[in-house]
């Protein structure tokens, strides 16, 4: 500053900020943090984290995005690299770990250019020009599959579970991940009208609805065996009869849900009515009374087996019931009406007085009270064609049991991705090696100028995932990815000497297998994953990896408003 005059400060003093060079290495130092702590957990041959919450809770899992979620972290860079994983999740449930491996991956291998300096834009356009080819080349390597081919299906979300902990009881795990989702998967409305092929239109499977969250409900109850989970055709609920006496087993019962009151009103705020005859008090009493018989004959009236409502009923109620032989449920969480409502074909029915004979559930096949550990559970089961399911968790206790609900919950995402788009990709790092062959192609032939390293740079990192997979696996790292490289290589060759308009993509499916760490075709060993995953994994990883390299300068400290 001239002379007289001291240094001119726009910032407040007490900011920390962190500019240029040094803001870029310190977000890439941050991101390479993360991944290592998440490297670990990817593949078949994975790890375990063991994470304690403020409160002392324990969580055990090897879910990325899981981890991520409970670790506290300060550094802000750190934190957008684990809302990645929190998006991947919520779209497309599985490839949590990928996502976050592969930016870190990426921004490792951007460190070199920025030490070079080159500009971060320069390298962000190479970045964004590769994420394009590897749409193109993930394209042609994708392969159909039919959604109700079981064996193709199960090979693929053996592939997702595989790498979790649950994958001892594999197959039972798959069969109930892919009856849950194939059973909650209906047409949604705008497919069920005939469309332009005639009368018999085919649901195209994009246009179903596969609502896991609300009508695949998982119920855990610690005890027992993992071998005894399943999927209920039909759904369960943990309540008892409201009263003792009634019937606790009924074939084919007809089912009346409600979600009114079956008790006198009471009224919204206190009242209070003054009494100066004697008979009125009688009076009242029978009106209240009244009012509930009335409501109980008008149910009574349609014979229903089985009455569930969300809200209480009065002993009296109960009483009336016993006597029409109904047995009778009280509240009831509202979710659960609606998935009865989905899996036994009732309506819910607001007021006793509106209730028709369509209203009734008829659809389900048995219903049965059961005593599980210490509880009760009500169980309707053989529902025909029911659209929502109750998924039955045991296990020996209660770390298990979450374990086991976040593995499921990854599978049936896997199996909804399908559903919606049924291409696949070949598992087992074999996508990201072709993904990564293909690239360093490309960029050596077609790509000039300073944003050549960058493009060959993504290629580079992609291979991250096939060597995370052999260093779990505890092989020779380096042995083993120059074969897969060669591997893949080598299906290029043949037209190495053509201009590049005519590479013809060989599909080269080889990949790690992951249990043994040796080189096998994908094909063989059946480790495929949806398209849809892999896809999002790479745009994910590349587009934030162009954000945080953007970033130059940060600026800790800033007032609250």
């Amino acid at each position: 500053s001239p002379p007289g005059f001291g240094p001119v400060m726009v910032l407040n003093p007490k900011t920390q900020r962190d500019t240029g060079r040094s803001a870029q290495l310190g977000n890439i130092e941050a991101a390479r943090a993360v991944a290592n702590i998440i490297r670990t957990t990817l593949g078949p041959r994975s790890m375990l984290k063991m994470l304690l919450d403020p409160m002392g809770g324990v969580v055990m899992t090897n879910d990325g995005n899981c981890i991520l979620r409970e670790v506290d972290v300060s550094h802000p860079t750190a934190r957008s690299m684990i809302e990645l994983s929190r998006a991947q999740d919520e779209e497309v449930g599985d490839g949590t770990t990928s996502v976050i491996i592969l930016a870190g991956e990426m921004l490792i291998l951007g460190e070199p250019f920025i030490r070079n300096n080159i500009h971060p834009t320069v390298i962000v356009r190479g970045y964004n020009e590769a994420l394009q080819e590897a749409l193109k080349i993930c394209d042609k390597l994708a392969r159909k599959v039919d959604v109700y081919d079981t064996t193709a299906m199960s090979e693929l979300v053996k592939s997702s579970l595989g790498t979790k902990f649950s994958s001892r009881w594999n197959d039972i795990m798959v069969d109930m991940a892919l009856k849950a989702v194939l059973m909650v998967a209906k047409p949604s409305e705008q497919a069920s009208k005939p469309g332009a092929e005639g009368g018999a239109y085919k649901h195209h499977i994009a246009n179903m609805e596969v609502d896991i969250k609300r009508y695949a409900k998982v119920e855990k109850i610690p005890g027992g065996e993992i071998s005894e989970c399943r999927v209920l055709n039909g759904i369960m609920f943990q309540k008892d009869v409201t009263h003792s006496k009634m019937r606790r087993k009924i074939k084919n019962p007809r089912i009346l849900l409600l979600d009114s009151p079956l008790e006198y009103k009471k009224g919204e705020s206190q009242t209070n009515v003054e009494i100066t005859n004697d008979e009125d008090w009688n009076t009242m009493l029978r009106m209240e009374e009244e009012y509930v018989e009335n409501m109980c004959a008008e149910i009574i009236a349609f014979s229903p087996d089985i009455v569930v409502t969300e809200k209480g009923v009065s002993d009296l109620a109960q009483h009336y019931f016993h006597k029409a032989n109904i047995t009778a449920f009280r509240r009831l969480r509202k979710t659960d009406n609606n998935r009865m409502a989905r899996a036994t074909g009732a309506t819910i029915v607001s007021r006793t007085d509106e209730i028709q004979e369509s209203d009734l559930g008829t659809r389900c096949g048995m219903f049965e009270m059961r005593k599980i550990g210490d509880e009760y559970f009500a169980f309707f089961e053989e529902c025909e064609d029911a659209k929502a399911c109750t998924i039955m968790l045991r296990g020996g206790s209660k770390d298990v049991l979450n374990e086991i609900e976040r593995n499921l919950s990854d599978a049936m995402q896997v199996v909804r991705n399908v559903v919606y788009d049924p291409r696949l990709l070949p598992g087992g790092g074999a996508t990201e090696m072709a993904v990564s062959t293909g690239l360093s192609e490309i960029g050596r032939r077609t790509i000039e100028g300073v944003k050549q390293g960058p493009f060959m740079a993504v290629g580079e990192a992609m291979e991250v995932i096939p060597r995370t997979l052999a260093q779990n696996c505890g092989v020779s790292v380096i042995r083993t990815i120059t074969q897969l490289r060669a591997r893949h290589a080598s299906s290029f060759v043949g037209d190495a000497e053509h201009k590049h308009e005519d590479v013809e993509f060989a599909k080269c499916n080889v990949g790690i297998d992951g249990t043994t760490g040796e080189i096998v075709d994908m094909q063989d060993l059946g480790i495929w994953e949806p398209y849809s995953v892999k896809v999002q994994t790479i745009k994910t990883a590349i587009e934030s990896a162009c954000m945080i390299l953007r970033i130059d300068d940060i600026v800790s400290g800033s007032k609250h408003k």
